[in-house]
């Protein structure tokens, strides 16, 4: 499967809030005005996974994005990953990892030395998709989401980037 990372673009965002109910139950999921407030906050950016057609395949309408990433720097010398969320079509073909490291590789240029993220608790293939990339355990956070679900908060260490 090709795919490409590019920046958000505006018209993106109901495609994008569209994955993200995809992906993650209620309670976890965003609604359309936090993924609108973390996309828009000041240090923060969003990437997006997008398909690139084979020359003999028609666009297909609303499945171009198959994934994307809310990440966010802070002034402390540390990134967040906010959301992560591959369509489930479109997993196991290394997109998340992808998109991971490309918003690694943004907070690091910017001066980020380390990530964190939060995760539920019950999501074991994000935990493990996130320990196969470096990230360990920091702690738990009780009754994190809507759902009084705890998260986990994992981090790593962030490589330098060579100026």
């Amino acid at each position: 499967m090709g795919f490409r990372i590019r920046q958000f673009r505006k018209d993106d965002f109901e495609q994008l809030w569209g994955i993200d109910q995809e992906c993650f139950p209620p309670g976890i999921s965003y609604t359309r005005i936090e993924l609108a407030f973390y996309m828009r906050r000041p240090r923060a950016f969003t990437l997006v996974a997008e398909g690139e057609n084979q020359p003999s395949e028609p666009a297909a309408p609303g499945k171009d994005i198959l994934g994307f990433i809310v990440g966010e720097a802070s002034t402390r010398g540390a990134g967040h990953i906010i959301t992560i969320d591959v369509r489930a079509d479109a997993r196991r073909h290394r997109l998340g990892s992808a998109l991971l490291q490309a918003a690694e590789e943004r907070l690091s240029g910017g001066g980020s030395r380390h990530v964190f993220l939060e995760t539920a608790v019950d999501n074991a293939p994000a935990i493990a998709f996130y320990k196969r990339h470096g990230y360990e355990l920091i702690k738990t956070i009780p009754r994190y989401y809507k759902n009084n679900l705890d998260a986990l908060l994992l981090g790593k260490r962030l490589k330098e980037v060579a100026g």
